[in-house]
């Protein structure tokens, strides 16, 4: 491999790492010398994920041209090499992160090795503004780390956002205010729809203090979990359940917390549940093959089938375990079509 990196004109990667069984060495000066190794490496990757990403768009691209069997170039490439869709298009996204961070002239190419991966993939993320600060930040030769742009970031949206009441901005503006508590108000707030942010806005105005931020934000993200749980949860696909107003009603109850799990929950539940129904299906499909397939002849398999019956059949009786007290649970399943179902009742 090294050999090889030398054809290509590409010097090999040397570290001066310290002895570990060198005593003389304090922990400060062998843990300075990792952190130098590891960003190294951190930049080396970067680069090398950055022309993975335009070689995957290369041949993307090339795919793209159009005819018979469009796109099977580029998922053989995946599958030969054992990459998702998901990485690839991710590395994509790093190439054209990259190529617009660089063509756009805010970033110098060499200035690219400045970044630890992390960083350049948070840079890329980040606003315009903050993409240009970090850039000169790079430019000017200073190494740029993850934790640097998400403190750039948290400042720049903590003063400048318009979901915060003026309140609030002109505060954080004089650090009276610290931004990186009010950088998440301003993601919760984002979130949510306009009834429910206009509700924290004015409560916001009303004490535009640190607890009533620490407060609001912790709210905004009950109800954005909420909300999100409830748009995944089909038992709640009524016409006449209106969420939003179940929400407000929560909040005047100041059990905004308590709704936001009792949804969580449900959306679990009910994945599981799905889960449990397919798994069931298709347990009595391949039961029922292997009972046609066994005989007399095969007296243990036929005990295994018959035992397994427990979990195929109808009714299921599931052991919890010695953790809950060798308790076990029947569960009766039974499908109906959609309009034979009960309406929900409540004890």
């Amino acid at each position: 491999m090294t050999r090889d990196l030398e054809n290509l004109g590409i010097p090999p990667i040397r570290f001066d790492l310290p002895d570990p069984e060198k005593d003389d060495l304090s922990t400060l000066e062998f843990l300075t010398q990792l952190e130098k190794a590891w960003a190294v490496c951190d930049r080396f990757d970067l680069q090398t994920e950055i022309w993975r990403g335009k070689i995957l768009r290369v041949i993307r691209d090339r795919e793209k041209r159009g005819g018979e069997g469009r796109g099977a170039g580029f998922l053989q490439w995946l599958r030969e090499r054992e990459i998702s869709k998901t990485r690839a298009y991710g590395l994509i996204q790093l190439a054209d992160s990259a190529d617009d961070l660089v063509g756009e002239g805010m970033l110098a190419e060499a200035s690219v090795n400045n970044f630890s991966k992390r960083a350049f993939l948070e840079t890329a993320q980040a606003t315009p503004e903050v993409q240009m600060m970090i850039s000169e930040a790079a430019n000017e030769g200073k190494e740029i780390t993850r934790r640097q742009v998400r403190r750039l970031t948290d400042e720049f949206t903590a003063a400048t956002s318009a979901l915060l009441p003026e309140e609030i901005r002109q505060k954080t503006q004089e650090n009276l205010l610290p931004s990186r508590v009010v950088a998440p108000l301003v993601r919760e707030l984002a979130k949510l729809p306009e009834p429910q942010r206009n509700d924290f806005q004015k409560a916001l105005r009303e004490e535009p203090e640190l607890d009533c931020i620490k407060d609001v934000t912790s709210r905004a993200r009950w109800v954005s979990k909420s909300i999100d749980a409830a748009t995944a949860v089909r038992a709640f696909e009524l016409d006449e359940l209106a969420l939003e107003k179940a929400i407000k009603e929560a909040h005047r109850l100041d059990a905004l917390g308590l709704l936001a799990d009792a949804v969580g929950q449900a959306q679990i539940l009910e994945s599981a549940v799905l889960r449990l129904h397919t798994a069931w299906r298709r347990l009595g499909g391949l039961q029922e093959r292997l009972w046609v397939e066994s005989g007399s002849s095969t007296p243990y398999l036929r005990d295994l089938l018959v035992a397994m019956q427990t979990l195929s059949g109808s009714t299921m009786r599931i052991s919890l375990g010695e953790l809950a007290g060798g308790k076990k649970v029947r569960l009766q399943l039974v499908e109906e079509s959609a309009e034979h179902l009960p309406p929900p009742s409540l004890p």
